[in-house]
C-alpha cells in the first residue's frame, strides 16, 4: 500500500528540515512525496536555493504522513489562517503529524500540540510551552501519532524513526545504510552544553532575530 507524505513548503524554508527527511523517505518503496504550497510557483529556501512545489493547497489530496519543516519564512505563517486550516485539515486525518525543527511551532498554534510532549531547535525550545506542550530535550520525540524532530539536522534522525514506525527498523536501517549515515562530527558544538561559551552567545544572539511570536 502506497504511502503518501505531505511537506508544507513556503518562501523562508530552512533547506535540510525539509532535504533530510525529503531524502529518507524518496528512498522507501511505495512512497509519494509531495510538496504542498499555495501555489506550484517556485520558492527560494532561506538559503536562496530554489525548489518545486508539486501540489497546491486546495487539491484534495490527504496525506498518511504530514511534515512541517521550519525556518525564517514560517514566522509569518504563525497568523496564516489559510495555512493553519489546511495543516488542522490533513491532521485530523493523517496517520502521523510531524515536524522538524521550529515547524513544531506551526504544529502549536494550530492546536495540535495541547498536552503532548514535543521537541524543536533549542533556541526556540521554550515557546514549546507557550504552544500547551510538554517539552522534551531530545533529538527526535514521539507521542503517539506526533512526531518532532528537533533543530535542523534532527531532521535525519527524525526521518529513520518515521521509516521505522511506518515499515519496521529493518527498512529504516537499510536507508540509513545507503545514506552512510554514521555521524562523526568534526567538533564537539552541536549542543548549547557542548559549545564553547562565547560561540554558543554567538549562535544565541544571532538566532533572536528569527525568534516567531507564537502569541499571534
Amino acid at each position: 500500500m502506497t504511502t503518501r507524505v505531505g511537506f508544507l513548503v513556503f518562501p523562508g524554508l530552512q533547506l535540510l528540515d525539509l532535504a533530510g527527511p525529503y531524502e529518507i523517505f524518496s528512498a522507501l518503496s511505495d512512497c509519494e512525496v509531495h510538496l504542498f504550497w499555495k501555489t506550484r510557483e517556485p520558492l527560494a529556501c532561506s538559503a536562496g536555493m530554489l525548489f518545486q512545489p508539486t501540489a497546491t493547497l486546495d487539491y484534495g489530496l490527504p496525506v498518511d504522513v504530514l511534515c512541517i519543516p521550519g525556518g525564517v519564512g514560517l514566522n509569518v505563517l504563525l497568523q496564516d489562517e489559510e495555512i493553519l486550516s489546511w495543516i488542522q485539515r490533513q491532521a485530523a486525518t493523517a496517520q502521523f503529524v510531524t515536524s522538524v525543527c521550529t515547524g513544531a511551532l506551526l504544529l502549536g498554534v494550530a492546536g495540535l500540540l495541547a498536552g503532548r510532549r514535543a521537541t524543536t531547535h533549542w533556541r526556540y525550545f521554550d515557546l514549546l510551552t507557550e504552544c500547551g506542550a510538554i517539552p522534551i530535550r531530545e533529538r527526535v520525540v514521539r507521542d503517539g501519532n506526533l512526531i518532532t524532530g528537533g533543530g535542523v539536522t534532527a531532521g535525519i534522525d527524525f526521518g529513520l524513526v518515521l521509516i521505522a514506525a511506518l515499515r519496521g527498523q529493518g527498512a529504516a536501517e537499510e536507508i540509513q545504510l545507503a545514506m552512510e549515515y554514521a555521524p562523526e562530527p568534526p567538533f564537539q558544538a552541536g549542543r548549547p552544553d557542548d559549545a564553547p561559551r562565547d560561540v554558543w552567545r554567538s549562535s544565541d544572539a544571532a538566532l533572536k532575530h528569527c525568534m516567531p511570536n507564537v502569541n499571534g
